[in-house]
Formats: structure tokens, C-alpha cells, sequence
């Protein structure tokens, strides 16, 4: 499959031949939550066309991003997986994240949020410096999503759904139908009290502390 070539002799421009395509590094946030079937990569990458999907996944396998593995017992098939030269794009994604996250401006009629994108905001907004040394555990739940954050000694990992444990403080945000349940009015109703709490309060102070929303522009 012929790629996107730009001739020149540089990082950038080869970075983007092989993940600037239309929709190719949201494949990869997806993937770094955990490895997908191809059609919960569709279903989790609204509006992606069938077809566009699996031309991005043949060309980011042909780059050695992605790779197909065998589903872990018990499930059955094929999942599609980052190699560790996937993985590797996670500093420079989390960074795009952040640096988007300052312009976003107001919601658009259409927008969606996704699972997968509070995920990641929760790893572009964690602030080491607060976390360091750290152990606690939050989940936050909002609509039919759970997300959960862990730090131990300050390391932190982020997933879908429960946390492996007993969280420390189980954050609920409500909001109404036509509200967009995005990770900036999750934060704005935690701050503002919103929130319903279960576990450790004065978690939440924390929780806001050590993942901070960017401003917006």
C-alpha cells in the first residue's frame, strides 16, 4: 500500500507519514487503553467509516504500530494490539491531547465523547509533581461509563471500568440528556460540588489537584 510521502529527511514528516492520516491517531489512543476488536474499534470511533477503518489499520499493521493478536481466553478471534513502537507514541499523543485540550472552545451540536477519550485526558491532565508519592484510588462514573485512576507510590494507571480494587473515592456526575458529558464538565461539577461521593471526601481536593484541566483559549 503506497504511503503519504513527503521527501523530506526529517522526524516530523516521517511521523506523519505513517500516523497523519484521517482518523490513524485516534485508532492509537483507542489501542492504548487496551488492545480492540475491529468492530469495538468501529463502535468506539463514532462516525469512522467501515472501509477507512480498515485501510488505517492495514497501513498502521504495514508499519509495525499495530498488530493482530490472538483474544485472551476465554474470549475467541482476533484483537488488534499496539507493537511497543505503538506504545512508544504515547508521550507524543498525551502532549497533542494537552495542547488540544486548550482549544477546544465550546462543544459542537454532533460531538461526542468516548470512553476511551476520558481515558487518555485523565493521562494528558495527571500532573506528576502533585502525584508524586501518592497511593489512592478513584472511579469515576458517569452515564453508563466507568473509568478509574490508580497511583501507587505516585505511578499511575488509568482503564475502563471498575478499578482493580476497592477505590478510595467513587466520583458520580450526573447531567442532563442534552448535556455532553465531556472530562472538562465532569471536572467543572466535581469542583463545583456536583458530584455525588462515595469512599473518601477530601480525595476529591486531591483528585482535582492532581489532574488539573488545561484553559481554554
Amino acid at each position: 500500500m503506497k504511503r503519504r510521502d513527503f521527501g523530506q529527511y526529517c522526524g516530523l514528516a516521517r511521523a506523519l507519514e505513517l500516523v497523519g492520516e484521517r482518523w490513524a491517531l485516534l485508532i492509537v489512543r483507542n489501542l492504548l487503553v487496551r488492545p480492540r476488536r475491529y468492530t469495538e474499534l468501529q463502535t468506539g470511533l463514532a462516525g469512522i467509516p467501515t472501509n477507512v477503518l480498515a485501510t488505517r489499520l492495514k497501513e498502521l499493521e504495514q508499519a509495525g504500530i499495530v498488530e493482530r493478536r490472538v483474544a485472551p481466553a476465554p474470549a475467541r478471534g482476533v484483537v488488534y494490539a499496539l507493537t511497543d513502537v505503538g506504545c512508544s507514541l504515547e508521550p507524543a499523543l498525551l502532549s497533542l491531547a494537552r495542547w488540544g485540550a486548550t482549544q477546544l472552545g465550546e462543544p459542537q451540536r454532533g460531538d461526542v465523547v468516548t470512553p476511551e477519550g476520558l481515558v487518555l485526558n485523565l493521562r494528558a491532565v495527571f500532573q506528576p509533581a502533585e502525584g508524586a508519592g501518592l497511593t489512592a484510588s478513584w472511579e469515576i462514573h458517569v452515564r453508563d461509563v466507568v473509568v478509574h485512576a490508580v497511583l501507587t507510590d505516585g505511578d499511575l494507571v488509568t482503564g475502563l471500568g471498575p478499578a482493580p480494587a476497592e477505590p478510595d473515592l467513587t466520583i458520580t456526575a450526573t447531567f442532563a440528556d442534552d448535556e455532553l458529558a465531556s472530562y472538562r464538565a465532569i471536572m467543572t461539577a466535581a469542583r463545583d460540588g456536583e458530584v455525588e461521593l462515595k469512599g473518601r471526601p477530601a480525595l476529591l481536593d486531591t483528585f482535582l489537584r492532581v489532574f488539573t484541566v488545561p484553559r481554554v483559549a
